[in-house]
């Protein structure tokens, strides 16, 4: 059973007659959301694509958004700092950072359902400064250390 958390949420003159962010399925995580503008997104290129609103996110709450799968897989767009986070301070307009990873123009049209937004808890970190840490089986091995 999902948690329910209350966001408010605001149009902007540039969001009229576009639909809030929703989710298409019951067991959807994530919310569609679409541009507010229309644009042409060259091969190798990033926008930050506007929404149309703005939103107060409760404290001790993010947004992240993500890419959708079918355009990743389809044409090669994705969302650039994914997933990215809208703190629960931030009160401008949700923009959405598209880059085209194909090799085709990619064209978005003002209702496109370009991203997806996930509300999601956050955790504070404090920090505990030691001299040691314990010892792991991986220890300081890195990148792809996992996968041999």
């Amino acid at each position: 059973m999902a948690n329910n958390v209350s966001v408010r949420i605001k149009r902007l003159s540039n969001g009229g007659n576009l639909p809030l962010p929703a989710y298409k399925t019951p067991g959807a995580a994530g919310m569609d959301i679409v541009a507010a503008e229309s644009l042409t997104l060259k091969p190798g290129r990033r926008h930050a694509v506007s929404t149309g609103f703005a939103v107060a996110i409760p404290e001790g709450y993010e947004i992240q958004v993500r890419p959708r799968s079918g355009l990743a897989i389809e044409h090669g767009i994705t969302c650039l700092n994914t997933p990215g986070t809208i703190d629960s301070d931030y009160r401008g307009e949700v923009k959405i950072i598209l880059a085209n990873l194909g090799e085709e123009y990619f064209e978005v049209k003002r209702g496109d359902r370009i991203a997806q937004l996930v509300v999601a808890p956050v955790t504070l970190a404090q920090w505990d400064v030691v001299e040691e840490l314990s010892d792991t089986e991986r220890g300081n091995d890195g990148f792809g250390s996992t996968g041999r």
